[in-house]
């Protein structure tokens, strides 16, 4: 009883321990100074030696309760594996708790040392909390559960406590025990409330990378094109953004949205189609981005949204790249203005757009006057660069001047779950480093409240979402902090201690500068932004066209692509092509070579409309290349004349012309917008003059008089030859009457008393001729057609 009682209540708790063992060292110093000589005995030696430590790989896979009270059990899990040749024998696993930390910074010191370090990590707490392992070969692993009351931790005060997690044991080449590995973490005990607990401001971001495109379908729909599906993934069970959400709803955050991945899903709730390599496949996920949408819709209820600009464009890149090409800071204010509407349409919450935030929270002068030009007030910065020479940590919100408030998030806290945590050790490890530091916040002033804001990375993975989401639960019994929405952090009491200078630019990081979009990217999204312009003043329905578009170019200014810089250029090259193909869809019909001949005449030029709507508000302008050859429009050397085109249909346009001298004219027709910009590609063409003189015009007239004359000859010889023809065939019928009556009279003289007609016209009879009707007859001749005119009166054959 008296041993139990000893362990249960008079054991000295484990940091005063640790403070005596400390003192004893440094009583025992001189003495061991002056017995250098006298051996210490081998075992004890080797029990505190950092020999072998890290030839254990200690792993803390969880701790609960993540803080805990005094009437809760600690609860730690975790696995232990020889990573050494040899196997480890006789070893123990235990809990050791060392003294409470003093400051912030002596919590980031302990989470950076490595091997056990004797005098350093404190001693471990013992039977009957440890756990034994009689063997652990080399390679192998072993699981184990320490549970302890945290009433036998014996802590001394509300704090943070550092804890070591160790595997004590031995090898055949070091047969005495000594520390082997050791896993270190803290834990925060915080029993009672405090007197003034820190308001905690967590942003909950939204935010995704650029998936559409800037093409879209001919429908009346428009139907969208997709890069890719990857954002389906995203939204699915099991995705990021739809953890993000299924987390979010349940903790006290503030949701950070981009307007584009909430216009990006709500496409995806209607037909839509994904490029798949040089075709189009259509999208299939809608019900998923339906399903999202709606839990996204009802998990924001009751929270404040903070709306970025569309797309989230990277504003330290505009403010050292792209700030100096025209209309880059106007496109900001484009999606400053579209961001509210977006998520107020598809939300149905409106959201507050006065906050911008750059990247990892570096600011710089620059940074801060483009942050601001598009109508934001306050600028979410870091403290890692926006730096405090104090000995504790102020308040967030800091006015500037000018009507700006900087918002300085806790570097620590913000930077707290990033990297892997995927493995269980790591977010354990993640989640007690954030309380850990969030307590030592509070007890920093602990008879001061402050307003601190943290802005984590703007893309968690889901292990990533997962494990902010453990630690923002281990802070919901509010014993030292509470929950704030970021707009009341942005009007919370400034610290007058607080710096409210801007970091100077040469302080902005290198390594965030290297990332940063460059001028010549700049440069090509004003090129497709000016020919955008000029295309849209040209169409009858501009407003199919130019939102796909102006989107697009938002997307092409977006954090998202820091580090991708070829994916970055691909993108931008890809909206150029498509709107470049566009455009050209109203076009000039390439014309060859024409022959002038003759004073006056009209030059045709043909415009082309290919596109699913009307052309207008053009003009062609067509210029002959040699006013003294070929001129236009009563002697001007240029003639334009307006053009209005349907969609899917051709115009020509016919320009008067006038001839002066023969020769080869150049001339070149080119489309303008009405305010006179070119538009598309000019289009030229030679017109060769062949100009008539009157001497020409008379020898020509002679050569007709001549055809004339020669024709009318050549019809009355035909008519005179028709007239001997008609004469001739008159007394052949004349001459084949005659014969028959003459056969006739000879049948009646064979006749008794009978005479022939010629007897009685006393004409002799010629006797019997020969058959007219017979085959062998010649035809009668009528006598050559004579080449001479025809006598008057007299018909032509024709």
């Amino acid at each position: 009883m008296a041993e139990a009682a000893a362990i249960q209540g008079t054991v000295p708790s484990p940091a005063r321990r640790w403070l005596r063992r400390m003192a004893s060292l440094a009583v025992a110093a001189p003495l061991l100074a002056g017995l250098v000589q006298v051996a210490p005995a081998p075992a004890a030696a080797a029990a505190e030696s950092p020999s072998g430590s890290g030839t254990v790989d200690v792993s803390v896979d969880t701790l609960t309760p993540s803080a805990p009270v005094e009437s809760d059990t600690l609860t730690i899990t975790g696995t232990v594996t020889n990573e050494g040749k040899q196997a480890v024998t006789n070893a123990t696993v235990d809990l050791r708790v060392g003294p409470q930390m003093t400051s912030r910074s002596e919590i980031e010191d302990v989470s950076g040392r490595g091997a056990y370090r004797d005098g350093r990590d404190p001693a471990p707490l013992g039977e009957p909390y440890a756990v034994k392992i009689p063997s652990l070969g080399a390679g192998l692993s072993k699981e184990f559960t320490l549970s302890v009351p945290v009433s036998k931790l014996e802590l001394d005060d509300a704090g943070v406590y550092q804890l070591g997690i160790s595997l004590t044991g031995e090898t055949a080449s070091r047969p005495y025990g000594r520390v082997l590995g050791i896993e270190r973490t803290f834990l925060p005990y915080q029993p009672e409330d405090t007197e003034k607990k820190t308001q905690l401001t967590y942003l909950w971001p939204l935010i995704s990378t650029a998936h559409v495109s800037a093409e879209t379908g001919a429908d009346l729909q428009q139907t969208p094109v997709f890069e890719n599906d990857d954002l389906a993934a995203e939204l699915a069970p099991g995705g990021r953004l739809h953890e993000m959400v299924a987390l979010g709803k349940d903790l006290p955050v503030t949701w950070v949205i981009d307007p584009d991945l909430l216009a990006s899903v709500n496409a995806m709730t209607e037909p839509y189609m994904v490029k798949s390599g040089t075709t189009e496949v259509p999208g299939r996920n809608q019900d998923v981005a339906e399903r999202w949408l709606d839990a996204l819709e009802k998990a924001v209820q009751g929270h404040k949204v903070v709306a970025l600009p569309f797309a989230d464009p990277d504003l330290a890149s505009l403010a050292h790249h792209g700030k100096s090409v025209p209309g880059s800071l106007s496109h900001l204010q484009q999606a400053t203005a579209l961001a509210s509407t977006t998520v107020e349409t598809i939300l149905h919450v409106k959201p507050s757009t006065d906050f911008a935030w750059p990247v990892d929270g570096a600011v710089d002068p620059s940074i801060m006057a483009v942050a601001t030009s598009a109508g934001a007030r306050n600028v979410i910065a870091r403290s890692d660069s926006f730096r405090d020479d104090l000995s504790y940590t102020p308040t967030s919100a800091r006015p500037i001047g000018g009507g700006t408030t900087a918002i300085v998030s806790d570097a620590v806290l913000s930077k707290a779950f990033q990297g892997d945590l995927i493995r269980a050790e790591n977010a354990t490890l993640a989640v007690q480093s954030f309380l850990a530091q969030s307590l030592a916040v509070t007890l920093e002033l602990p008879e001061e409240q402050r307003s601190v804001v943290v802005a984590p990375q703007r893309m968690p993975t889901t292990a990533q979402a997962q494990s902010i989401a453990t630690a923002l639960k281990g802070l919901a019994a509010q014993r030292w902090t509470q929950p704030q929405d970021l707009l009341a952090a942005a009007t919370a009491t400034r610290d007058p201690d607080a710096s409210t200078r801007v970091p100077g630019s040469g302080s902005y990081p290198k390594k965030l500068r290297a990332q940063e979009l460059d001028t010549t990217a700049f440069e090509q999204m004003k090129d497709t932004r000016d020919e955008l312009d000029d295309f849209k003043v040209i169409l009858t329905a501009p407003d199919r066209v130019v939102p796909p578009f102006s989107n697009a170019i938002s997307r092409e200014m977006s954090t998202s692509w820091r580090g991708q810089a070829p994916s970055a250029a691909f993108y931008r090259a890809e909206v150029q092509r498509y709107l470049g193909g566009l455009t050209e869809e109203v076009q000039l019909i390439k014309k060859s070579d024409l022959t002038l001949s003759g004073r006056s005449a009209t030059i045709p030029v043909t415009v082309q409309n290919r596109l699913l709507q009307g052309a207008d508000h053009l003009v062609l302008r067509l210029t002959s290349g040699n006013k003294t050859r070929l001129q236009l429009n009563d002697g001007a050397a240029i003639a334009e004349l307006p053009v209005k085109i349907n969609g899917g249909h051709s115009q020509s346009v016919k320009f008067p012309a006038s001839a002066n001298a023969n020769g080869p004219v150049p001339m070149k027709a080119q489309l303008y917008t009405e305010d006179g910009t070119p538009y598309g590609a000019p289009m030229t063409f030679t017109v060769k003059v062949s100009e008539i003189t009157p001497t020409v015009m008379l020898v020509i007239a002679g050569g007709v008089l001549l055809l004339v004359l020669a024709g009318v000859r050549m019809y009355s010889q035909r008519k005179r030859a028709a007239a001997r023809n008609a004469e001739a065939e008159t007394d052949a019928e004349t001459d084949a009457e005659a014969e028959k009556e003459a056969e006739a009279g000879d049948e009646t003289a064979s006749e008794p008393g009978a005479r022939t007609r010629d007897e009685a016209d006393g004409v002799p009879d010629a006797g019997p001729g020969p058959d007219p009707e017979q085959p062998s007859d010649p035809t009668p001749d009528t006598g050559p057609e004579s080449g001479n005119p025809s006598g008057p009166g007299e018909k032509v054959d024709r």
